[in-house]
């Protein structure tokens, strides 16, 4: 679907948070993001044969990508509905908590994205893995263009310095116009 696909295409790390069910589309959203956070009463489904139909070719490859061909045969084949330790197990999600601790996680885990790590640094990784994963490699176009950037950024220099000041970094590279 265009949600999905937007969400999996945005160019700045994404992260779902789950609790309870996430199945089907919930599930295809999950999927698109870069990191999924979950509470341990969470459960998770990809249940179009529950239905008949079959589920979208972009998502179906996000899911192949994450957790491998055989686990995502299993939950489309089966359409079962598993449990937060299976899905972790498999690589469906990647960080587990119990639900009192899963606000405060998360609410730490954007902390630290959104201020304390370069957006610089998190983009062209996101670039990078993606592409790696739609490839097989990164094109030498690619790591030019991010090589350019961390040259005429200051986030290098800031993160040494607070490294050696053992400080919170505060980077302030921003992405050019358009990307």
């Amino acid at each position: 679907t265009a949600a999905d696909e937007a969400l999996a295409a945005f160019p700045k790390p994404t992260v779902a948070v789950v609790r309870g069910v996430c199945v089907g589309g919930g599930a295809q959203i999950a999927v698109a993001c870069d990191l999924r956070v979950a509470d341990t009463t969470s459960r998770f489904g990809i249940t179009p044969a529950r239905l008949g139909i079959v589920y979208p070719a972009g998502a179906t490859r996000r899911v192949v990508e994450l957790i491998g061909p055989s686990a995502t045969k299993h939950l489309l084949f089966t359409a079962e509905i598993v449990d937060a330790e299976r899905a972790r197990r498999v690589g469906l999600i990647d960080e587990l908590h119990e639900p009192s601790e899963l606000e405060h996680r998360v609410d730490a885990l954007t902390q630290l994205l959104t201020t304390e790590r370069s957006l610089l640094t998190q983009m062209a990784s996101k670039d990078m893995v993606d592409t790696v994963v739609a490839t097989g490699a990164v094109p030498p176009a690619t790591e030019s263009r991010w090589r350019s950037e961390v040259a005429t950024s200051d986030d290098p220099a800031e993160g040494m310095a607070a490294f050696a000041e053992r400080r919170a970094p505060r980077f302030t590279w921003s992405p050019p116009p358009g990307a």
